[in-house]
């Protein structure tokens, strides 16, 4: 699916999504990013069976306001003893399908939040 960019022009937009990438700023990215409203980078686990601990402790570095996780096409919650390092900073994470991810972020990033995109794509 193409979204319609809001113009940000010094930061990340979500452009366009399927089923095996994510388009940031109209640029294919496949397998599984890490998106900042400033930076994109691969993310370790290939998918959501992968995930560790680590995987979200490692996320405190980046001091996210929020974390955005997105499953794909169906929405699978993480259990809460993986992101627990968050919870103990106050660092909200809300899980959702990857749709629902590409537009919360474009808003989120239009406002100016510090707000961080994970997306699994196996």
């Amino acid at each position: 699916m193409k979204l319609h960019q809001s113009k940000v022009a010094h930061l990340n937009q979500i452009t366009a999504y399927d089923h095996e990438s994510v388009h940031v700023n109209q640029e294919r990215h496949a397998g599984s990013i890490l998106i900042l409203p400033d930076a994109v980078q691969p993310w370790r686990p290939t998918q959501f069976s992968d995930l560790q601990e680590s995987d979200f402790a490692d996320l405190l570095a980046l001091e996210p306001e929020l974390v955005l996780l997105g499953t794909g096409p169906t929405i699978q919650f993480p259990h809460p003893k993986l992101y627990a390092a968050l919870s103990a900073k106050h660092i909200g994470i809300d899980t959702m399908g990857t749709g629902a991810l590409c537009r919360t972020f474009n808003v989120l990033v239009a406002e100016d939040r510090r707000v961080l995109a994970l997306v699994l794509h196996a």
